[in-house]
């Protein structure tokens, strides 16, 4: 599977205001690595502004062909406040975003073309007003590998800008190694022709 190895995250919380027919829209970002994280965040905003009306949201997770995505309405009309969340997510091009639109209702109603309107320019300046940053998207890998290929197999990670995370001694070696997305093709190939097709990455699930 074809993976980005680097793509831009928010770099610092950031908070903004927008009236329309006095109700009022403060939209949260924050970074979130993972979904767990994103759905505390959103906890969070809920437990600090618990007299608002409604709080919408919407987070990517990853980026690519590994993203997470949610939202909610949060009580809104369905598909008014969410989904044109999530879009203007989407079209940030961001990853690892979670975006919570808190609205506190002024008395007027907006109608569904309002409230569309009203949540999509709340999380457009939001975003305008964030802070990203470049996130270079790395890979956890095992190796298991006899004795006679450690010496050789460490420069080789080396080589390939790996980073050895733990290593296991026992009847063979366990090498715990992190590398970045687009330098694995390429290494495990090296390893493969070095091992004779004895050792081959495994890719390892993200605690």
């Amino acid at each position: 599977m074809q993976m980005t190895d680097a793509y831009r995250v928010p770099a610092a919380p950031v908070r903004t205001e927008l009236i329309v027919k006095r109700s009022r829209f403060l939209t949260t970002i924050q970074l979130a690595s993972s979904v767990n994280q994103a759905r505390q965040i959103i906890a969070d905003v809920r437990a600090e502004m618990p007299d608002a009306s409604h709080h919408v949201y919407a987070f990517r997770i990853g980026f690519g062909n590994t993203v997470t995505e949610g939202m909610s309405d949060d009580g809104e009309p369905t598909g008014t406040a969410g989904p044109p969340t999530l879009a203007v997510v989407r079209g940030s091009g961001l990853g690892d975003i979670v975006l919570v639109t808190t609205r506190y209702f002024g008395g007027a109603k907006l109608g569904t073309g309002g409230l569309v309107r009203a949540y999509t320019e709340s999380a457009q300046e939001a975003i305008r007003q964030l802070r990203t940053e470049l996130k270079v998207e790395r890979r956890t890998v095992g190796l298991e590998l006899p004795y006679s290929l450690y010496n050789v197999t460490k420069r080789l990670i080396s080589q390939h800008r790996g980073e050895i995370e733990d290593e296991v001694f026992d009847g063979q070696i366990m090498i715990i190694a992190k590398f970045v997305v687009s330098d694995l093709d390429a290494f495990a190939g090296q390893l493969q022709d070095l091992s004779s097709g004895q050792v081959a990455p495994i890719f390892l699930e993200e605690s």
